[in-house]
Order: structure tokens, then C-alpha cells, then sequence
């Protein structure tokens, strides 16, 4: 058969539409909701706990209920979900569990800016009717998220559904602070803490955002004007805080202020000496090495004031105005204060220098958006140093194991260096921390299943959102009760996040699952129940197209959604993956959504064309029986199964997706497919063969696809196979089939004839369906008889008349010998353009001719080089020479 005996390649024994069961074209808005809901309304993803197969389960880290989802959501639920569908296909009873956080501070701040558009605020309707409000607006408005995890495909166990403030997980959050209290390990204390004067609370450092700021540094004198009596000059950023000085620190060794040291200067405003401390935090080589201390607004100087036993008077009330100072400067705001501050420093002309503007990192609050201000506040803490050391252990144990492995300093980092944890906030929604005060300041912690003393008042204070979810791997099973879910999924297989959260959320569900890792009820559960999960995998942070971190300031922010409705959520899903490893970032832009969407449809498309010419499931042939590209194909497509298998295994997912990618479209699309014709044109066994060959390569190619992309390759597979779901098909297993060496050499020399050919029309400017008349010589000495067929009708060649006169020649060096394809392109082929072609090759082969026989001149090279390098280099020495030869013989014979 010739190439010009090959039909069009879209009508190969084509079916009919009907006959296959797919539409013409892909279109994921048409589909992806019902499709979903199918899977859904199926059970496929109800975990049972009394199944006999092996349990794997993730808890979904708990989106805030009030927001909606992010690109960072939509990367940790994609790889989630990619990791359960393939151990539900691998016959793991899976459960992937999902949930949402109450969100405190910014459900509270939602809820009050709802109330004060209507003029109202929450004491309007005290406490209670104000948590009443909260849990209104949950029910009508907080399942957004909830919907948009749909819209992505997400697996997971709807019937399991948690909120932090269900009642069950009340009961958790209640039994382990009186188990940590009890313990001694939860004290009240007066400590310094990030406060938000809009919020009038505590918030948490990972509620804290810094950002650069013009601001001033000021620098001003104590003690006397006289430069010949004792003075010190000191330098800040907020001038308001110097109301609250009690001390000024150099360092130890600084010869200038030792003299000083013990001795005090008198505060310019306040009836109060400050003493001058001697403490090596003070670098006495900046500034004037001398440092105002203010212990209640500045945590190193809470620090220094700890030290050395100063007084802590705080100098604001909870919304950040002066106060209890006695000046002129109590009841103005901290930012008003600053500047009417200088001005009296300066009317007594102890300014000594100003510098604005003056760029310094401020802290702010998320929720609110103002300065942050630390502030000295009785609060509830947690001691951290056993529950520290025991997450620690843990991981130096090998109980849980970091993903990737690199990131494990940065744990030990955080967990050996902890500091007690604040976890009460000044809130009315959120866990209430179940604390009761007596007439007498008694204080009693009250259990779960206890009953506070009557007449006492429980405190006013609610729980950081942190100390709800750090319970999550077992609370949202039902602890502190025995259920089925704890036994069958505890502790949970693996916690899929970003490195980013690390320390905020990891760390603390290491230290509560720790804690209660000797627990009767968790004793019991599958594997133990010493750690809360026993792998953690660390992706990294989503940025743009240029590498920038993904911000709403710097409005390079990508709703996934967007992407949804234009490319599909498996074009989404498989742009996230692709470019997914352990602990590292990666940039993403609408290119990356554009050709993921691209992949989709060459998917459906080469799916579409196989069945429109009879592919259907069928018994392979033997080995045999098969043509090189058959074997060659089948032999591919067992190395990725196993490369695919051993990247999911360490969540390489980039990897993964990257092997199925190339294969996909490089291989079985732009090769075997086009082989593939010519194999279904020649009819009979050979034509049967290569359906079978189609449908069993496709039928593993769309099971390896289906965790990223779960849509297009249900639709597919269930379309090519006539089975129930993919969702719930046998993952591939080895197939027995080893890569055929031979076919696969011969293979690799098609492509490369094939490849040189096509190099030579575009050259010439020929247009893919020009045929032109060709000779191949030496095509049986390279072993590649069986694949002329193949070569012309690819190369768009056509046999060659009786009087054939060649007029120029493709020369491509193969692996067992040497093919030239003389072609007639008279009247075709642009001669000048042939010859820059051809000139292009010989500088090439030149270039390397020179650099080998240079090195191979070389003596000290010589005599140092291991022999097989120095082979290896003489063997590119003979071949370039060879290639010198050959290309000015073609130039020398060009017409």
C-alpha cells in the first residue's frame, strides 16, 4: 500500500455517531454537574467502616466558612481527591472527609457589618441573640463552598459533613481542654499579644500580615539638655509608645553608656524615672546602640522587661486610644497621639533627628485591616513545651512522615523553639471556653458531661478557631465517643496543605493528637493511634505566570471558578497537578488552562476516532501476532503505568502528569494513532488486532488519567468500555508486557526517517498534503521494511514513476545503517533555500568535528580521561567527519 491508497484518516471504518455514545465534540459545562451528581446519588464516595478492605482516609483541611474557595483550595482538592479516586480504584475503602471551619473573627466581623448597615450592632441584641444572628446567617448563606467543591469534582463523603460548632465536635473541643487543664498544661496569664483595636481582641500570627509602610523614625533625647550631663538619644517608629517607657537598654560591653547602666533619667511627661539596663538583645552597632523599652507594646521589650523585673503599665484601652496616663495625651488615638507627641518633644527641643519617609514592615490585621498593636493582656494559654516535644518526636520517630523530606528542618525548627500558645480571643462567636468564676474568684473547669456551680459566671472569652481544628483528624470521627469511623480510618493515612500552614495547623493537630494518643478509644483504632496522620505532603504556594505570589493588593488573584466555566474543571484540575511536587511553588497562568483544556480535547478526540473505527475491549493477541508499533506502544504504555504508579506513591504528581501528558499526546496521539490508521485501512486479523491494541491502550491510559481528570475520562471510558463508572474501575496492574527492544528500536528509526523527511519539505515550504514522488535506499539494511508504508504515508511520499529522476535526497543516519530518500521535487523544492538548509547541517557538523578532534589533541586530556569517555569521544570525532563528507557530496551534487 502507498500513501496515496490511505483515506482520509477520519473515516477509517467510521461508526456512526449513535453507535459510539459521544457527542462530536467536548464540552464540560454540558456534563460536569449531572455527571457529578451521578457519582454522588451512586454512593461512590460513602466510606463504610465495616468493609474488609484497607482503610485510607484524609480529613479536607477546613475552608473558614464565611469565604469561598481560592486557587490554594482548588490545588489541595485536587490533589485530595486525585489521591482517593486512585485508592478507591486500587480497592481501598476510602475516606476523604470534609468540613468547614466556623472561622471566628471573620465570621463575627461579617455578621457585624450585616448589622451595622441596618444601624445595628451585636450588644443590641446581647450574646445570645447575637450568636443566634451568627448561626442564621450559616444556614442561609454559608455553603458556598460546598457548592464550588462540586463545581471541581470533589470526592468526597458528603454524609460525613463537619462544622467546627457542631455539638459532637462541642463535646471534643470541651473534653480536651479539661483533659489539658487538668493536666496543668492551660493557664491564665497576663502576657503580650497581638492585638486588633478594631476587633478588640487577641488575633493569631497567622492573622497578622506585614506589609512595608512609609512611616517615620524619630529619634529623641532623655534626661538633661545639658550635653555635659547624663542624656541618652533613642530612636522609634511610633513615638506614642514612649508614654509607656520604664526603661532604656544598652548593650552590656558598650563602653559609651557603662558608666549609666543602673543609673535613671527622668520621663519629660510622666512623674516617673526610667532606668538604663544593661541587655545583650541591644545592637550596639545600630543607631545610637541605645533602645527605649516599652515592656507592654513591643514583645522584645516585654522580653527585656522580663529580664529585668520593669514595670509593664499599658497605655491603651482595647480600641487603641491613649489611656490611664495622666497626660494631656489620654483619650487620642494611638495615631493622633504620635503626632502630638512629637510636637511637645519638640517644643522642648528634645527631637534629635526625624527621617520620613521611612520604610519599615508593619504588622495588620486580615480581617480588619489596621496596625496591629501588641499589647499586654490577660489571656488563656496552652504550655507547649511536651506537646512541642512530642510532635517532634514523632516525626524524628518516623511515625509521621514530611513531605518532601527537605521541609523537616523547618519543622524542627518551629517545634523546638515554641512558644505557649494564646488561644483565648475576646469573641462572642466561637467555642466558649468552659471556664466558670466563683463570687470569690474561684475557677472551675467544667467538663462535658459536668454541670457548672450554680450562680457562677462562665468566662467571657472563646477559643482561637486554631484549638477547634487542631482536634480535626478525630473529632470529625466522632471522638471523644468509640464509633466505627474512629476504629476503621484513625489515625488518617495522609494530610494533603501547604507549607505555608505548617506550623499554624500542622504543629497544633500534632500536639492535641499526641496528647491524647493513649486514649482508650483511640488505642483501639486501626495502626494506633500515636499520631493524627501518618504521612504529611507539603505543596508549595501558587504564583502567577511571572513567578509573583497570587494577592488581592497586587490583583494577580485567579478565581478558579473563572477557569471553570471557560476551560472545564478537569483543564483546572490537570494545569494544578502538572505543575505540583513536594514543597515546591509553582506559576500558573491562563496559557497553562488554555492547553490543559487543549490536552482534554486531543484526549476526546483520539478516543472519539478509535471508536468511530471499531475499538472496543477485546483479548489481546500474542506478541507475535502484532506489528512493531503495537508492541512498541503496549511496551510504552507499562513503563508509564509504573512510572505514574511510583510518582503517586511519593506525591510527585507533577511527574505523574507530566509521563501521562507526553504520552498521551507525543506518542499515542501524534504517532500510533497515525500508524494505527494505516494498520485499520489494511482490514482483517490486522485491523482486529489494532482495535484491541486502541481500546486496551486507551482503556489504561483514561483509568491513569481519572484521579486529575475525572470528567472527560468518565465520559470516555464509560463510552469505550459500556462499564458502570471509572470512578469505581480496578486501577491498572501490571500488564506482563515488557518493552520490545526490537520494535521499539525499529519504532524510534521510523520517527526519526519520518521526522528528517518532514524537516525537509517545511524547508522547501511544502505544504503537509503535497506529496511528492520519493525512492527510499537502504531501507531493508536499517530493518525498516515493515515500516515503508508507514514512512510514506506519513512523509506525504508517493512511489516513483519509471523515469523517476531525483532531484535532491534526505540523508538520515539510523541506528543499523543509513537511509536516503531521493525525491523529485522539480518545479517544488526551492534550490537556494535547500542549500542554506544544507550549509545550517555542515557548520553544525563542522563544529563538532573541531571539538573532538580538539579534545582528542589534548594530552593532559588524554592522559586523565577514563577510556570510555575517550571512545565515546572518537566515535562523534568518525561520525561528524562522516557527516562533513556526506553533506558536501549533497551540496556538490545540488541542482
Amino acid at each position: 500500500m502507498t500513501a496515496s491508497d490511505t483515506p482520509d484518516p477520519t473515516t477509517v471504518n467510521a461508526a456512526s455517531d449513535a453507535e459510539i455514545a459521544l457527542p462530536k465534540s467536548w464540552d464540560p459545562s454540558a456534563v460536569e454537574a449531572d455527571m457529578y451528581q451521578r457519582w454522588v446519588d451512586a454512593g461512590y464516595f460513602t466510606a463504610d467502616p465495616t468493609s474488609d478492605k484497607p482503610p485510607y482516609s484524609i480529613v479536607l483541611p477546613p475552608p473558614n466558612v464565611t469565604g469561598s474557595l481560592h486557587m490554594g483550595h482548588a490545588l489541595d482538592h485536587t490533589l485530595m481527591d486525585a489521591l482517593t479516586r486512585r485508592k478507591r480504584m486500587q480497592g481501598f475503602e476510602v475516606l476523604w472527609l470534609p468540613g468547614m471551619d466556623h472561622a471566628g473573627i471573620a465570621t463575627q466581623t461579617l455578621v457585624e457589618k450585616q448589622l451595622a448597615a441596618g444601624g445595628q450592632t451585636k450588644e443590641d441584641f446581647g450574646r445570645e441573640g447575637f450568636v443566634e444572628k451568627v448561626w442564621e446567617w450559616k444556614r442561609e448563606s454559608g455553603g458556598t463552598i460546598g457548592g464550588q467543591m462540586r463545581r471541581l469534582g470533589d470526592g468526597v463523603d458528603w454524609s460525613r459533613d463537619r462544622f467546627t460548632m457542631d455539638e459532637g465536635l462541642s463535646r471534643a473541643v470541651r473534653t480536651i481542654f479539661k483533659r489539658l487543664f487538668d493536666a496543668g498544661l492551660i493557664y491564665r496569664a497576663e502576657r503580650l499579644v497581638n492585638w486588633s483595636p478594631v476587633l478588640e481582641t487577641a488575633i493569631s500570627d497567622l492573622e497578622v500580615k506585614y506589609d512595608d509602610v512609609e512611616g517615620e523614625l524619630v529619634s529623641f533625647r532623655y534626661g538633661s539638655m545639658n550635653d555635659a550631663e547624663p542624656h541618652i538619644v533613642v530612636a522609634t517608629t511610633r513615638l506614642e509608645t514612649m508614654l509607656g517607657d520604664t526603661a532604656i537598654a544598652v548593650h552590656p560591653e558598650d563602653e559609651r553608656y557603662r558608666a549609666l547602666v543602673g543609673s535613671t533619667l527622668p520621663h519629660p511627661f510622666l512623674d516617673r524615672d526610667i532606668i538604663i539596663v544593661a541587655d545583650e538583645h541591644v545592637d550596639p552597632e545600630f543607631g545610637t546602640g541605645a533602645v527605649k523599652v516599652t515592656p507592654a507594646h513591643d514583645p522584645n521589650d516585654f522580653e527585656i522587661g522580663l529580664r529585668h523585673n520593669l514595670a509593664m503599665p499599658t497605655i491603651m484601652d482595647t480600641k487603641g486610644a491613649i489611656a490611664g496616663t495622666g497626660t494631656e495625651f489620654d483619650g487620642m488615638d494611638r495615631f493622633e497621639a504620635r503626632v502630638k507627641v512629637r510636637e511637645k518633644l519638640a517644643a522642648e527641643g528634645r527631637i534629635v533627628a526625624e527621617k520620613r519617609p521611612y520604610l519599615h514592615s508593619v504588622g495588620h490585621s486580615e480581617r480588619s485591616g489596621e496596625a496591629i498593636e501588641p499589647r499586654l493582656s490577660m489571656q488563656w494559654w496552652v504550655k507547649v513545651e511536651s506537646l512541642a516535644k512530642a510532635a517532634g518526636d514523632a516525626v524524628r520517630n518516623g511515625d509521621t512522615v514530611i513531605h518532601p523530606a527537605s521541609l523537616e528542618p523547618r519543622w524542627f525548627a518551629w517545634v523546638d523553639d515554641m512558644h505557649d500558645w494564646c488561644i483565648s480571643r475576646q469573641l462572642w462567636w466561637g467555642h466558649r471556653i468552659p471556664i466558670w468564676h466563683g463570687p470569690d474568684g474561684e475557677t472551675v473547669c467544667v467538663g462535658p458531661d459536668e454541670e457548672p456551680p450554680a450562680g457562677w459566671e462562665q468566662d467571657p472569652d472563646v477559643l482561637d478557631t486554631w484549638f477547634s481544628s487542631a482536634l480535626w483528624p478525630f473529632s470529625t470521627m466522632g471522638w471523644p465517643d468509640k464509633t466505627p469511623e474512629l476504629e476503621k480510618f484513625y489515625p488518617t493515612t495522609v494530610l494533603v496543605t501547604g507549607y505555608d500552614i505548617l506550623f499554624f495547623w500542622v504543629a497544633r493537630m500534632m500536639m492535641f493528637g499526641t496528647f491524647v494518643a493513649d486514649d482508650p478509644v483511640l488505642g483501639g483504632c486501626a495502626g494506633g493511634s500515636q499520631v493524627p496522620f501518618r504521612n504529611v505532603f507539603l505543596h508549595g504556594l501558587i504564583r502567577d505566570q511571572f513567578g509573583q505570589k497570587m494577592s488581592k493588593s497586587k490583583g494577580n488573584g485567579i478565581d478558579p471558578l473563572d477557569w471553570v466555566e471557560t476551560f472545564g474543571a478537569d483543564a483546572l484540575r490537570f494545569t494544578l497537578a502538572r505543575g505540583a511536587s513536594p514543597g515546591g511553588d509553582l506559576s500558573i497562568g491562563e496559557d497553562h488552562a488554555r492547553a490543559s483544556r487543549n490536552f482534554a480535547t486531543k484526549l476526546f478526540n483520539a478516543t472519539r476516532f478509535a471508536m468511530m473505527n471499531g475499538a472496543a475491549p477485546a483479548e489481546l493477541p500474542a506478541a507475535a501476532e502484532l506489528t512493531d508499533a503495537d508492541r512498541w506502544i503496549l511496551g510504552r504504555l507499562e513503563e508509564v503505568r509504573v512510572d505514574v504508579d511510583d510518582s503517586l506513591d511519593t506525591y510527585q504528581f507533577s511527574r505523574a502528569c507530566e509521563a501521562l501528558y507526553h504520552f498521551a499526546w507525543d506518542e499515542f496521539c501524534d504517532w500510533y494513532l497515525e500508524l494505527a490508521k494505516a494498520q485499520l485501512f489494511e482490514g482483517g486479523s490486522r485491523a482486529e488486532h489494532t482495535k484491541a491494541v486502541l481500546a486496551a491502550v486507551l482503556d489504561v491510559l483514561l483509568k491513569l488519567l481519572h484521579p486529575v481528570m475525572p470528567f472527560v475520562t468518565e465520559a470516555l471510558w464509560k463510552s469505550l468500555s459500556g462499564g458502570e463508572s471509572v470512578v469505581i474501575a480496578q486501577w491498572p496492574r501490571a500488564s506482563g508486557v515488557e518493552l520490545d527492544e526490537v520494535s521499539a528500536g525499529r519504532i524510534t528509526d521510523m520517527q526519526k526517517l519520518i521526522t528528517e523527511v518532514r524537516r525537509f519539505r517545511s524547508d522547501q515550504g511544502l505544504n503537509d498534503r503535497q506529496k511528492v514522488p520519493a525512492r527510499l535506499v537502504g531501507i531493508s539494511e536499517a530493518d525498516l521494511d515493515a515500516q515503508v508504508a508507514a514512512v510514506t504515508s506519513l512523509a506525504w511520499l508517493t512511489e516513483p514513476a519509471a523515469d523517476f529522476n531525483p532531484s535532491a535526497a534526505v540523508e538520515v543516519r539510523l541506528s543499523k545503517g543509513t537511509v536516503v530518500v531521493e525525491v523529485d521535487t522539480s518545479g517544488t523544492v526551492d534550490v537556494a533555500a535547500e542549500r542554506r538548509r544544507l550549509e545550517k547541517d555542515l557548520a553544525a557538523a563542522q563544529k563538532e568535528l573541531a571539538q573532538t578532534t580538539g579534545k582528542l589533541g589534548n594530552e593532559a586530556f588524554l592522559a586523565k580521561a577514563p577510556e570510555d569517555v575517550v571512545a565515546k569521544i572518537r566515535g562523534r570525532q568518525q561520525l561528524a567527519s562522516e557527516e562533513v563528507d556526506r553533506i558536501n557530496a549533497r551540496l556538490a551534487g545540488l541542482r
